[in-house]
């Protein structure tokens, strides 16, 4: 029983790019948030994603946020906690709040579109999984 409550709460707290793609599609009660620095965020980002870094994350600087919405926050990928930093000052302030594994590195590397200076053309993905 154990394994099988750990599971389950670990798809609540997670996601992967293709079930984030398929939410942002469907018009689900997700915002993408990009937890990295401003010139970051400039550089390459997640279409649609809004960008407040975690180093800023406190109640003045998400008081615009819907608490209704789930939050899922991502960073540059495996490399880097600046999601998970964000995730946790989220749920401390009260938002629902996933995490996207692999950041935008994977994002990127399972074919998604990005926006940005150095952004990339999507292809169509087929997840195998």
């Amino acid at each position: 029983m154990e394994q099988i409550e750990f599971y389950k709460a670990k798809l609540s707290y997670e996601t992967d790019s293709w079930d984030l793609s398929e939410s942002l599609k469907s018009a689900e009660n997700i915002v993408v948030i990009d937890t990295r620095s401003k010139e970051a965020y400039e550089i390459e980002h997640i279409p649609s994603a809004i960008n407040i870094p975690h180093r800023t994350m406190k109640i003045d600087t998400t008081s615009h946020l819907d608490k209704g919405k789930t939050y899922v926050t991502y960073c540059d990928g495996i490399g880097c906690n600046a999601s998970t930093k964000g995730a946790l000052k989220l749920a401390e302030l009260g938002f629902q709040v996933k995490e996207l594994l692999g950041g935008i590195d994977w994002w990127r590397r399972d074919g998604y579109e990005t926006h940005g200076a150095n952004a990339t053309v999507g292809k169509e993905v087929v997840c195998g999984c």
